[in-house]
């Protein structure tokens, strides 16, 4: 065991406690209100050993006499600013290890989940996700951040689950629960940047942020720092060995900037491959790029090129970063569905994606970004004409690539999912004025239109309203969605073991209509699909229908699936 590494180790003779503070000449351990001088290890670490009871409280005392939390706390006796306390390691259930092909994702924020928002009541409703039929739950992010209710992206321990959402060990019975149905559970952690609240690094470490480069949320990371590097792999690897995570969603990627010889990103695929290779890791990156996927350790991209044609489809809004697809959302969407990316070079952004698997792209209608970034966090069902939403959701659900709903799409839900946060003073006045003047060139929305983040009303909106579920409507919809993913789960998914696949092809057709077929495992599946309100003539199709009636080849708002 070195000793040198991030967090407290329980040992047979005590508990080893250390920290990578280049930038102090001393350092205390306060352990259980008493100081233990901690000793210089080499290369900016401290360390000190020393026994130790789980459930005691420890912070750090730099040369000033301020008092900070351990960055690798595992649990916090209280807000972000308060000492550490020592969890001891427990053995979590083991996933039932889906291969990424299973892949039917159900993202969901903990806190808006149920009326409860904790780990524990989100098990009550795990029962419903696998009977729909999705293959895993998707949690946004939990590290712990400022303030009581947040979307997570702000997190600065990002080892500690939040407490407002319960125990490390109420996260493992959810995970544990979660495996007893046969889901697969994957975690959406934040590795490009720390929330601005309780974020102490740069008191003690300096050198773990790169002063010369900035990203959207504040000073960038300098991922070519050994600590650094290790804080981060062993992040990823800590949610699979104690809480028996089953992958990881890495938030925009593009702002990790490595230029080591061996990325960030690659190093730590390799480490969670080496210890759990069933594991499922997908990204979030604006570049359109795949050196991560094809050949690479990663497994799935989010496709915003695909939402996003697909929103200006369904909405024809071509504000904001809709306006590159505005002009010819269809073409966009149907190249989307087809190879990967729309965007594949032209104009300097992105490479070619139709030679990669099919299911390296994760697709969606929805998803917390592209509701929440909304001014009101309002949802496709809140305006949108149902039977094109319907027709784009058959085609979302049955192509070969991965799909993702965002909680409550199943049964149509209208809940809003609007920003939230829970920052006090200067900072919650901060967070409230720039996402007002986020909105402010937006011609449909004024000041008052946007839903004030701070106010804990905004959050209370958030939460699901699982009673709708049982009205006619929302069961109507409950068991389309179901339907589409069992015809998912018979015809579609039975294709996607075939390492050969790659993207499919955009045949001609009429103006507004999408014709697609892609080749998989000696077939040929076959998407024909109409999102407009008039008939038109698509390209004929051959073999079964799984999907549709072929008798009304493009006929309005339909989409028809075939497989030959």
């Amino acid at each position: 065991m070195t000793d040198r590494h991030w967090g407290p180790r329980i040992g047979e003779n005590g508990v080893d406690f250390g920290l990578w503070a280049p930038g102090v000449d001393s350092m205390d351990l306060i352990l259980d209100g008493r100081s233990v001088p901690m000793e210089a290890r080499g290369d900016g670490w401290w360390g000190a050993s020393t026994p130790a009871e789980p459930g005691c409280e420890y912070a750090f005392a730099l040369p000033d006499g301020l008092r900070v939390p351990d960055p690798a706390s595992r649990r916090q006796a209280g807000d972000v600013h308060g000492p550490s306390v020592l969890c001891t390691p427990a053995a979590p259930s083991r996933g039932p290890g889906r291969p990424w092909a299973d892949a039917v994702i159900y993202e969901c924020h903990i806190g808006a989940l149920t009326p409860g928002g904790t780990f524990r009541d989100a098990i009550a409703v795990l029962d419903h996700i696998a009977a729909t039929g999705f293959t895993a739950i998707e949690i946004m992010p939990i590290a712990q951040f400022g303030g009581d209710r947040g979307w997570g992206y702000d997190g600065v321990l990002p080892y500690a689950p939040h407490p407002a959402y319960g125990t490390p060990d109420d996260l493992r019975a959810l995970v544990a629960a979660a495996h007893d149905r046969g889901l697969m559970v994957l975690l959406d952690v934040v590795y490009n940047h720390f929330g601005p609240d309780g974020n102490y690094l740069a008191s003690y470490a300096p050198g773990f942020f790169d002063a010369n480069r900035t990203t959207p949320w504040g000073t960038g990371i300098d991922f070519t720092q050994a600590a650094v590097r290790d804080f981060f792999v062993g992040n990823a690897v800590y949610w699979m060995d104690e809480f028996g995570i089953d992958g990881l969603r890495l938030d925009a990627i593009d702002q990790i900037v490595d230029p080591s010889p061996t990325h960030l990103l690659v190093e730590l695929g390799d480490a969670v491959r080496a210890r759990h290779p069933r594991a499922w890791l997908t990204t979030e990156d604006n570049r359109n790029v795949v050196h991560l996927h094809h050949g690479g350790p990663m497994d799935g991209e989010w496709n915003d090129d695909w939402h996003n044609a697909a929103h200006v489809v369904l909405t024809d809004e071509g504000e904001g970063y809709y306006a590159p697809f505005a002009a010819d959302p269809i073409r966009h969407l149907a190249r989307a569905a087809a190879e990967g990316f729309a965007e594949q070079g032209e104009g300097g952004r992105g490479v070619p994606s139709g030679h990669v698997h099919p299911t390296t792209f994760v697709d969606f209608l929805q998803n917390h970004d592209q509701i929440g970034n909304r001014a009101r966090g309002d949802r496709l069902t809140a305006g949108v004409d149902p039977r094109r939403l319907r027709c784009l959701q058959a085609f979302l659900l049955l192509s070969p690539h991965v799909p993702l709903l965002f909680m409550g799409e199943e049964w149509g839900a209208t809940d809003p999912f609007p920003f939230f946060a829970g920052f006090d003073g200067d900072l919650g006045r901060i967070v409230r004025e720039g996402r007002r003047a986020e909105f402010a060139d937006f011609k449909d929305f004024a000041d008052s239109d946007v839903p004030d983040p701070i106010d804990p009303g905004t959050f209370a909106s958030a939460k699901l309203d699982w009673s709708v579920r049982d009205g006619a409507a929302a069961q109507a919809d409950l068991d389309r969605i179901r339907g589409l993913l069992d015809v998912r789960r018979r015809h579609v998914r039975p294709l996607l073991d075939d390492p050969e696949a790659t993207g499919g092809r955009v045949l001609d057709g009429p103006e507004g209509g999408i014709a697609v077929d892609w080749r998989l495992a000696g077939c040929v599946l076959q998407a024909r699909v109409n999102p407009t309100g008039a008939a038109m003539s698509l390209p004929p199709v051959e073999g079964d229908a799984i999907h549709g009636d072929a008798t009304a080849l493009g006929g309005p708002f339909t989409c028809l699936m075939v497989l030959r």
